[in-house]
């Protein structure tokens, strides 16, 4: 699913990590496409620019392995809208 992005990023974590280090990452289709200071701005403004949930990755910029794997669950209200929504995250880990 977006293995392609994670891997992406294992590959060029180092680099990345010079870059954008603690960001919240973007990645779609091995490109960063947007750095954010919070998991949900990242969320978001992503989904605000009109691209479609599935096809990117979310992924705190830090180095060594423990941001390789992250659990997110909770309930996010957005700005302005009175629905909720449940936010799910696909879990991606190291092999």
């Amino acid at each position: 699913m977006l293995e392609t992005e994670f891997q992406y990023f294992l590959d060029n974590q180092d680099e990345l990590v010079k870059k954008y280090d603690g960001k919240f990452i973007v990645i779609k289709d091995k490109e960063v496409i947007g750095a954010y200071d919070t998991f949900v701005d990242a969320y978001f403004i992503t989904q605000e620019r009109g691209t479609k949930l599935g096809t990117f990755l979310i992924q705190q910029c830090l180095p060594g392995e423990e941001c390789y794997t992250t659990y997110v669950r909770g309930n996010i209200m957005e700005t302005g809208s009175k629905t909720g929504g449940e936010l799910t995250a696909t879990i991606l880990t190291k092999k």
